[in-house]
């Protein structure tokens, strides 16, 4: 026997409530028509107060703006998994994450959905979790802790790409974190280094122990030494017994950035370290075993470092076991609206803004630009945008003026750029596409430019003082 239209209304409702999230519906002139009591609990509302009345009624700290169903009835397009935190009626923080549908009929929309899944009991226990364990290290936690246990903020699937070959260097770093080899990252600044060294720690064995990350260029060059390998005693006036980062990180991973910065005596002495696995602190005479896999990074090619005499031969044969080279941000263009959509949810969620779409004008600009700070810039970016962003698209008013400058070599009060700059830049470029092809060769990538080996030695070594003196 058929069910009346009676029944299945109310078997739909029966179904709708008993659905584990909250579920709100309104139709298009904004009255709820639908308001299950999970949803109900999240808002700290009773059912009865929100059917039947119009939506800003109900939430008035919401508006057309800034509310998700209200958005969807005027655009006709869906959002997803747009990321909440909102103090309920009854002053508790609740942290939903919310996908919102138009619902069409006979091709118009004449309401809209929204699904919200409540993430607050899971983040809570999260953070509790971490300040028992910062409690545990005697470290200070902060409200919304951010890194895993281990002290680490990344992982695998945090590495966003469409590239083939960026995923061909995902596919071996996660090969590369099942062994204990050392490992060379290689990369313009702002690829995002860190984040693949610390996703190949959290791959690998070594995950539930220490991640410890060292700038070498960022510590004076005495001081390096001792804060690498630690200090003894009286090796110097004020000394003291203090274990350095290969002690802190016994067990687990070292990754040092920027190696070349290192002076070479002490690149001697890591060379030593990763022989031997002991260590011997600064004024002392004993030494200790360490059990640390090194992964190193580096933003210039270490064929080039060793020419310029940056960097120990040696110490390059002995790191490079596992050679990953992370391909700069113009050379995958498509991984631009990727890696948009992530950051716009990232700081739609961090500003509570609204940010639905990307204007075409920015997709085209963004496209053509160059990315000489690569993922950071375009983080950044898109992070100054929504910082001054009111509306729901991404337009060109809202990007950084530099972004519209430079794609404009003659816009309004700038002079014609200097051809001199132009053809230095190019050069640069030409270069640097000509050691990526020929994996850091000198020689041959002499050979592909067609001049002379001490010619690009030349140019080589200049590229790098620009390179200093701009830093």
């Amino acid at each position: 026997m058929l069910l009346d239209v009676t029944n299945t209304r109310e078997m739909l409702q029966a179904i709708l409530s008993s659905i584990d999230e909250g579920i709100h519906v309104i139709n298009n002139e904004g009255i709820t028509v639908f308001y299950n009591e999970i949803a109900s609990k999240h808002d700290g509302v009773p059912v009865e107060d929100v059917l039947g009345y119009h939506l800003l009624d109900v939430f008035p700290t919401f508006s057309k703006e800034t509310s998700t169903l209200l958005k969807v009835i005027q655009s006709g397009e869906p959002i997803y998994n747009q990321h909440q935190r909102y103090p309920n009626a009854k002053g508790n923080l609740i942290t939903t994450v919310n996908t919102t549908l138009p619902i069409v009929v006979g091709g118009q929309v004449v309401g809209a959905v929204e699904i919200a899944k409540d993430f607050t009991k899971i983040q809570q226990l999260s953070w509790k979790l971490l300040d028992l364990e910062a409690r545990v290290k005697g470290a200070t936690s902060s409200d919304h802790p951010k890194e895993y246990e281990n002290g680490t903020n990344f992982r695998m699937n945090d590495i966003l790409t469409k590239n083939d070959a960026f995923l061909k260097v995902k596919e071996m770093a996660v090969k590369a974190s099942k062994s204990t080899s050392s490992i060379i990252v290689y990369g313009e600044t702002g690829t995002g280094k860190e984040l693949l060294v610390q996703a190949i720690h959290n791959a690998s064995d070594r995950m539930d122990q220490s991640f410890i990350a060292q700038n070498c260029a960022a510590i004076p060059s005495t001081l390096l030494e001792s804060i690498l390998f630690g200090t003894a005693k009286g090796s110097y006036t004020g000394a003291v017994d203090r274990p350095g980062l290969f002690e802190l990180a016994d067990g687990g991973t070292l990754f040092l950035d920027e190696l070349n910065s290192m002076p070479l005596d002490t690149q001697a002495k890591l060379l030593r370290v990763l022989q031997n696995g002991k260590i011997r602190r600064v004024g002392s005479t004993s030494e200790k075993s360490v059990d640390v896999r090194v992964i190193v990074a580096m933003n210039e090619h270490p064929k080039v470092c060793i020419e310029n005499g940056t960097l120990r031969k040696d110490l390059y044969y002995r790191l490079n076991v596992i050679f990953l080279n992370i391909p700069p941000l113009r050379d995958r263009k498509e991984d631009l609206s990727l890696l948009m959509d992530h950051f716009i949810q990232r700081y739609n969620f961090k500003f509570g803004k609204l940010v639905i779409r990307v204007s075409d004008e920015v997709k085209e600009l963004f496209n053509e630009y160059h990315w000489p700070g690569n993922v950071r810039e375009l983080e950044h970016a898109i992070e100054s945008a929504l910082n001054v962003i009111n509306e729901d698209t991404l337009t060109l008013e809202h990007i950084p003026i530099h972004f519209i400058e430079a794609s404009d070599p003659f816009h309004e009060g700038d002079s014609i750029p200097s051809l001199r700059k132009a053809i230095s830049d190019t050069e640069e470029k030409w270069i640097h596409k000509a050691l990526d092809a020929t994996d850091g060769n000198i020689q041959r990538a002499a050979k592909l430019l067609k001049i002379p080996r001490q010619t690009l030695q030349y140019k080589l070594s200049k590229m790098n003082e620009k390179h200093t003196a701009e830093n």
